[in-house]
């Protein structure tokens, strides 16, 4: 199972992801800003605070999003060095 080991979150709401394989991904969470708990996460101060726990990303509040979420609906990040640019 792929773990999540840094978190970056941005202005965009996108969350940049280091998985334990190695691979760099790009998660939109706009979606998720949209209900229940996570509502309180479209205030971009507390977005920001987002850190790595138990595998996973978590956000102030005990708000976490499965690491198979994660890994499953985000994009993986092409690096213009790996495109040979």
């Amino acid at each position: 199972m792929e773990c999540v080991t840094h978190v970056v979150a941005r202005d965009d709401l996108h969350l940049e992801l280091t998985f334990n394989t190695g691979e760099q991904r790009l998660f939109y969470a706009r979606p998720y800003l949209k209900r229940g708990a996570f509502v309180r996460l479209q205030n971009p101060a507390l977005f920001r605070q987002a850190y790595v726990a138990f595998d996973t990303v978590c956000c102030p509040g005990e708000l976490d999003i499965a690491p198979e979420t994660l890994y499953d609906r985000s994009v993986i990040v092409v690096h213009a060095a790996a495109e040979g640019v």
